[in-house]
């Protein structure tokens, strides 16, 4: 069995409060099962909860050992780790896994970063759990046991990663930071930079590479997708990395996906809007698709 539980589905910064109580105000943290597998995705703000039932007695019953995929290294997908209390235990085994945009540091250095005393009271060598760092690119790893994830690179102003697990016939994919990409040339003629060439050729590449995306989601059981914006808000935000709820649902209807996930909230976005733009999507789309929409959520477990 493939499966996915939530435990944080926030972009951006924690926000805790009366207006997030329902959906929750946790940053990014899944928890992935292939069978008794563990993989997570990401270390945000939702690694500490995750943490503390792992270190639970109805929990602990034998040593931590996971597979841990970064998506990409800014702070809201990487802060909990400090307060993952497996780290300071022995017996935990981790290998965490993502890209590093700059060659100068590792991803070791840049998660380690926060362990320092001029922002925690523990730093990185005091960590006694065994704990291995390998930056990734584009590729596929056989995880064992029939287990595999393939990496492709999502659009997002840092090195960031979409991952593709597949295990025993099922696949769930993790695509946030993304934005679709466009052209980035001037494509009307009465802009003083225009040229028709480079124009004609900057909508090819955006074609090209959106392809590619959706390729990358082929046939997927689960998609999990940034949908951090509506279309008015996306228009005033381009360029930061992020997706609307619509590109999410085209995206993935071209993919032919069976399960799409709204992730990665706008830190503003109440339980009352999202509920209503879950409602209002699944009425939109009632009769012409039987993809199936969920809002993510802290706590939602999905199979694939």
């Amino acid at each position: 069995m493939l499966s996915v539980r939530f435990w944080g589905v926030r972009g951006s910064i924690p926000c805790p409060g009366k207006a997030t109580v329902i959906y929750g105000g946790n940053t990014p943290c899944l928890e992935i099962r292939a069978d008794k597998r563990l993989i997570i995705v990401d270390l945000g703000s939702g690694i500490k909860p995750f943490g503390d039932w792992l270190m639970s007695p109805e929990q602990r019953k034998k040593p931590i050992d996971a597979d841990i995929f970064i998506t990409h290294t800014h702070w809201d997908h990487i802060m909990g780790f400090p307060m993952f209390t497996p780290i300071f235990i022995p017996t935990t085994k981790l290998r965490i896994r993502g890209p590093v945009s700059y060659d100068d540091d590792d991803l070791g250095s840049i998660i380690g970063a926060q362990l320092a005393y001029r922002y925690w009271p523990v730093r990185q060598s005091e960590l006694v759990a065994q704990i291995e760092y390998d930056q990734i690119k584009e590729t596929t790893l056989d995880l064992g046991g029939g287990l595999t994830v393939t990496t492709k690179y999502m659009n997002h102003p840092l090195l960031c990663l979409g991952y593709r697990f597949e295990y025993q016939g099922k696949s769930l994919i993790t695509a946030f930071d993304h934005e679709p990409f466009r052209n980035l040339f001037p494509t009307d003629p009465a802009d003083p930079f225009y040229d028709e060439e480079t124009a004609r050729e900057g909508e090819l590449a955006a074609k090209e590479e959106n392809d590619k995306i959706v390729h990358f989601f082929q046939d997927a059981d689960v998609l999990i997708h940034d949908t951090q914006y509506t279309i008015p808000e996306y228009q005033t935000h381009l360029g930061w990395g992020h997706s609307a709820f619509d590109h999410a649902i085209e995206s993935a209807r071209r993919a032919q996906v069976k399960k799409l996930i709204f992730f990665h909230h706008d830190p503003n976005r109440t339980d009352q809007q999202l509920a209503k733009l879950e409602a209002g999507y699944r009425l939109s789309f009632k009769g012409k698709t039987s993809m199936k929409f969920l809002v993510a959520q802290e706590g939602m477990t999905v199979e694939a």
